[in-house]
């Protein structure tokens, strides 16, 4: 059950106790949200009774998801306890592996970036990374012995699609006859969950960035190559396969540039960093990573500036597709990208196709800018086992419901 504030929905628990797992998630949600509360405000925002909180603070302390931080220092009477997310109680870890790159990060349960690393890799293949990704894990467990919630691994899409997965230089080739998540957790010892960058990247706004108040977004996640991520209603939409977003492959200039995938014209092609970095390889530039695309762009280079104003031309028409079909409050653009590139994109867009978003009140721009940075997919994947553990399932069945605490 959820109740609409604002922009942002609310999860409530259910009554009597029933599904304790759903109310839990309720509970730490509704606390990692507003910092720290009481157990009469926790009861008040979640619709649960005092004595189902109560039960499940108790229990959240024990775990040391939650820690007391003292009373509150209002009116008269007995000042309430406070409770708020205890940062050291577990941990999560997140690993992006790209097509040039691997980067391992560790969040705790506030959410706060407590290691990050970035390998470069020129193999992709799963018996070179395989092992990478064991010793990367085995190193974060040693030096983060708290509980582990879980490791989120994120890959670039699209998943077992014949023709499609690993093939050109913006996938990883050698991965679409096995079962990542089954070898990746066989190799770690610990459960892992799987998903496309863009997806993640959009998990990990949600919870930590721009997408922190916002219910509805779409997520246009420049990876090495480009992809869309979902939030719907609080929580990720991924396909039946996982592939939902998958706007890297819309054929956007018919008898265009040939693609990898077999078609012409793909908006990846385009729009992605990869296309930018052919942009400057062609023109001369050896040097073509993060770093140098944010001097080139703030010297104002010619080339950048072409394939900016080529993006926004590209992109606009797919905002306002996206807008007709999906009616998200906003689009957020994100990922590896510097943010004044990302920002003078938006810019460039400011003339949007008429869509169902073009209303005079509207909360929120129809494009913004993502707010992760740089790494925003390696943070989307650290988020994805702690999304799973403290967020409520919006959709919750009534049979689930009926569940016994």
């Amino acid at each position: 059950m959820t109740r609409q504030s604002g922009k942002q929905q609310i999860a409530m628990g259910k009554n009597p106790e029933r599904s304790r797992d759903h109310n839990r998630r309720v509970v730490l949600d509704v606390v990692r949200m507003h910092g720290s509360l009481g157990r009469m405000h926790i009861a008040k925002l979640t619709h649960l009774t005092a004595q189902a909180v109560a039960n499940i603070v108790d229990e959240l302390v024990d775990e040391e998801l939650l820690m007391e931080i003292g009373r509150l220092r209002s009116g008269r009477g007995q000042p309430p306890i406070q409770f708020a997310v205890n940062p050291d109680g577990a941990v999560t870890i997140g690993v992006e592996i790209a097509a040039d790159h691997m980067v391992t990060t560790v969040l705790d349960l506030s959410g706060k970036v407590r290691s990050e690393t970035i390998m470069p890799v020129e193999n992709t293949n799963p018996e070179r990374i395989v092992p990478l990704f064991a010793g990367e894990v085995k190193k974060v467990r040693k030096r983060f012995p708290s509980k582990l919630l879980g490791i989120g691994v994120v890959m670039p899409g699209p998943f077992e699609i014949e023709g499609m997965s690993s093939v050109g230089p913006t996938t990883l080739p050698g991965w679409s006859s096995i079962n990542p998540a089954a070898v990746l957790s066989e190799a770690s010892g610990e459960t892992v969950i799987v998903e496309n960058d863009a997806n993640a990247a959009a998990v990990g706004e949600r919870l930590f960035g721009a997408g922190r108040t916002i219910s509805n977004f779409c997520m246009i996640y420049f990876g090495v190559g480009v992809g869309l991520g979902l939030i719907h209603d609080g929580a990720p939409f991924r396909g039946a396969f996982g592939n939902a977003g998958e706007i890297g492959h819309v054929v956007v200039a018919p008898r265009g540039k040939p693609c990898p995938c077999g078609q012409r014209g793909c908006l990846e092609r385009y729009v992605s960093l990869h296309a930018l970095k052919e942009k400057l390889t062609e023109a001369g530039y050896e040097d073509t990573d993060f770093a140098a695309i944010e001097v080139l762009h703030r010297e104002n280079n010619p080339v950048v500036k072409e394939w900016i104003s080529e993006t926004a031309d590209y992109l606009s028409p797919m905002v306002a597709m996206l807008e007709n079909v999906l009616d998200p409050e906003t689009v957020i653009l994100g990922g590896a990208l510097p943010d004044a590139v990302i920002d003078e994109i938006v810019a460039a867009m400011q003339t949007l196709p008429v869509s169902v978003a073009s209303r005079r009140t509207r909360a929120l721009p129809r494009v913004i800018r993502g707010q992760t940075g740089q790494l925003t997919a390696a943070l989307g994947a650290a988020a994805l086992p702690l999304f799973e553990a403290v967020t409520p399932k919006l959709d919750i069945s009534p049979t689930a419901a009926d569940t016994a605490a």
